[in-house]
């Protein structure tokens, strides 16, 4: 089970990366284990000394059926106070942002891949696309 952000390398210049573990339902981590999870749109959120993944969706697990439950709900992150208080500093005095880039088991684990990274501008992403589209007719030629 790995679920990705994709848009995240496409939206975002990845500097570094953390691993982070994720506060859970237990009928979330059954949901999520059978891969029902999405990160687009999603975003990390530092509020005081805690760290929140913001608009991710973990569907509910059917044979569960819980009344009133919200598959967006925002969930607390966690990583060491020295790690947050680090993040917080390197996010508050430049452009960087904070993205889930995926989640995925870990020794029974659920665990969130969160990057560190700058958004890029329109001419950036233009760049990207036409490069991979030259990589993928390159790769036609020579297969």
């Amino acid at each position: 089970m790995k679920i990705t952000n994709r848009k995240a390398f496409f939206e975002y210049e990845i500097l570094e990366t953390f691993e982070a573990g994720i506060n859970l339902y237990g009928h979330e981590v059954k949901s999520a284990r059978l891969g029902k999870a999405d990160l687009a749109g999603s975003f990390v959120r530092i509020l005081g000394s805690e760290i929140y993944l913001v608009n991710a969706k973990i569907w509910e697990y059917q044979p569960g059926q819980i009344e009133g439950y919200d598959e967006g709900r925002t969930r607390k992150l966690l990583l060491h106070k020295k790690q947050i208080i680090s993040l917080k500093s390197k996010t508050e005095g430049s452009n960087l942002s904070l993205v889930p880039i995926s989640m995925y088991l870990k020794n029974g684990f659920i665990k969130v891949e969160v990057g560190l990274g700058r958004g890029k501008k329109k001419y950036e992403k233009r760049q990207a696309i036409k490069k991979r589209d030259l990589q993928r007719d390159l790769e036609r030629e020579l297969g």
